[in-house]
């Protein structure tokens, strides 16, 4: 248990802890430009001839997100309005979504097919898998359910990568290309967002990590018979 759980536990909130401190330090550091999230939004999408996507504020912290059916690119309170380091990457980075969006990006594409699914699953996986591992003995096809809605939720995470490196790549691409961060701030913008990045590989590893750990309890318990 201790190699499934706790290592990808302790992994996560460090990552998280990392990144949260880098936003933190980034948020104080101004752009040179005077541009805020908002108006560098607009403006990559405007650079890509997406007229048809509109940016606009959200609340809460950290609850930046292209919707695709909406097509909103929604930005938080500090990074719509911001005019910092963070702000500019993490804008950029929501309309690398958009962009994947308008040029039909395979992997976001695969992402969205699977929503449906993924929406479901998660409802009920949970209770699924603790009343497969107390009826284990007596029933254990409902763990092997639970695994396989787990395995649809892991699935989602995996599929995920790609979709946010691509987008951090489109990010930092036209921010470097347009010279809307100078040199000297490119290194940071490309530093908050491999922490970003890392959040998802940490929540990907400690899907998988969970459901080989439910998919050992199962063998476990086929040999046991």
């Amino acid at each position: 248990m201790f190699l499934y759980i706790i290592v990808p536990l302790l992994l996560s909130f460090y990552v998280s802890w990392r990144f949260k401190s880098k936003v933190k330090e980034y948020s104080e550091i101004g752009l040179a430009n005077g541009l805020s999230g908002a108006e560098i939004a607009r403006q990559m999408l405007n650079d890509h001839g997406i007229y048809d996507v509109k940016v606009q504020s959200t609340e809460g912290e950290l609850t930046d997100h292209y919707h695709p059916e909406h097509k909103t690119v929604n930005l938080s309170h500090d990074v719509y309005y911001g005019k910092s380091v963070i702000a500019a990457a993490v804008a950029a980075h929501e309309c690398g979504h958009a962009v994947q969006h308008a040029k039909a990006y395979a992997w976001l594409q695969f992402r969205s097919s699977v929503v449906p699914v993924v929406s479901v699953a998660s409802r009920y996986v949970q209770w699924v898998l603790l009343g497969g591992v107390l009826l284990l003995n007596a029933f254990p096809a409902l763990l092997l359910v639970g695994i396989l809605l787990f395995a649809a939720t892991t699935l989602f995470t995996l599929i995920t990568l790609p979709v946010e490196f691509d987008a951090s790549k489109r990010a930092l691409e036209w921010l470097n290309n347009k010279g809307i961060v100078r040199k000297e701030e490119y290194p940071m913008t490309k530093d908050a967002l491999k922490w970003a990045a890392s959040t998802y590989v940490v929540a990907a590893i400690a899907s998988v990590a969970t459901l080989l750990y439910y998919v050992q309890i199962f063998m476990g318990s086929r040999r046991d018979s």
